[in-house]
């Protein structure tokens, strides 16, 4: 019987007009089930629905001066649970902003362009992919 769960993905922006058209993206060609949120502060209070990925912008701060930014906001998530895949999302296209999202085990970084959307849906299956990989090797080595 196959798996018809579908995949939870989180998004995460405060750039609104960014936000909706990654939603409709996701919608119109993926199978997954989509959540949006605004802040770091409301994906954290939202992270007990297990979430598959994390999608999320780097700075996070622009609307609420106040808020964690993306950074911090990986790092609280890595804190409860290392495994999460986080891709992040940033306009900026410097190279010590994605060594800081690495550092902190994000697992890809992706600046925001016109194709944003194509290189998050390859990371996503490269995701998918290496966790199958895991699981069928799990399995493997539970029968040896």
């Amino acid at each position: 019987m196959p798996n018809t769960k579908k995949n939870l993905i989180f998004l995460v922006d405060d750039d609104a007009l960014f936000l909706k058209s990654l939603e409709i993206e996701f919608s119109e060609n993926t199978k997954s089930e989509i959540r949006s949120f605004v802040t770091g502060e409301e994906c954290l209070a939202n992270i007990y629905q297990n979430p598959d990925i994390i999608i999320l912008d780097y700075y996070l701060n622009s609307v609420n001066k106040d808020a964690i930014n993306g950074l911090e906001t990986l790092e609280k998530i890595k804190t409860a649970n290392i495994l999460l895949p986080v891709i992040m999302l940033s306009s900026q296209d410097k190279i010590e902003v994605a060594v800081n999202c690495m550092k902190n085990q994000a697992f890809d970084y992706i600046v925001k362009s016109e194709t944003a959307f194509i290189r998050l849906q390859k990371a996503i299956t490269t995701i998918f992919h290496y966790q199958r990989i895991e699981k069928a090797l799990s399995w493997y080595m539970e029968k040896i």
